[in-house]
Parts: C-alpha cells; structure tokens; sequence
C-alpha cells in the first residue's frame, strides 16, 4: 500500500456544478408562493437526497434572485437562515410573510406550508 504522499491529487474539473446547480434551481422555481421546502427537499427533487450543502451553496450564489425564490427553502426544522445571501434571515421573513407564510421566531410550520411536490 502506497502512503498518500505517493497518491496523486484527485482532479476535478467543476464539470458537473453547472449541471448540479441548474438541477437545483429548476427544482426551487417550482416551489409556489406560499409554499417552503427543505434543502434536503431540494436535494432529494433535484437527483440525489445527500446534496443538502450543495443546495445551501447554490441558493448562497443564486444568479437570478428575481426568478429563482430561494427564500422558500428553509432547514429540516423549518428554520430560516440567519446567513440568507440576500439580505439576512429578516429579509426572508419578510419575503415569506408577504407570501402568507407566517414565522414564528424564525421557524415556519412545514406541516402547514411544506410544499408537496
């Protein structure tokens, strides 16, 4: 066995983000007004359940905030985010109030407005 010193670096060329991302986004332009999903809701509807990081760094690099509502994902428990890429957990409060959406010290009730797919 060699050690990994004598191992080479494993290559990767980023071909697959473009592919993964856009997987990710389609799936978020989905989720209708009034609606959340979770990252690992996301990640299970976009290909494969384990992605739910991936789905947190896609939405933090959105493109196209306008089109693609990355507001609506929340955590497992419901939990906005405290870092959302566009103006702090507030902001997606805000968001997800104005779309009937209510919060209640930062959790939304997903038995109540957990999109189904």
């Amino acid at each position: 066995m060699t050690s990994l010193q004598e191992k080479p670096a494993r290559q990767h060329d980023g071909q697959d983000a473009p592919n993964t991302f856009d997987r990710i986004y389609a799936v978020v332009r989905q989720i209708p007004r009034g609606r959340v999903a979770t990252y690992g809701q996301v990640a299970a509807l976009a290909g494969n359940p384990r992605w739910s990081r991936v789905v947190g760094y896609a939405l933090h690099v959105n493109p196209d905030p306008a089109h693609i509502p990355c507001y609506r994902v929340v955590n497992r428990f419901g939990r906005v985010s405290d870092a959302f890429a566009f103006g702090g957990g507030n902001r997606q409060i805000e968001l997800l109030e104005a779309e009937g959406v209510p919060c209640h010290d930062g959790v939304v009730d997903l038995g109540t407005y957990q999109w189904q797919a």
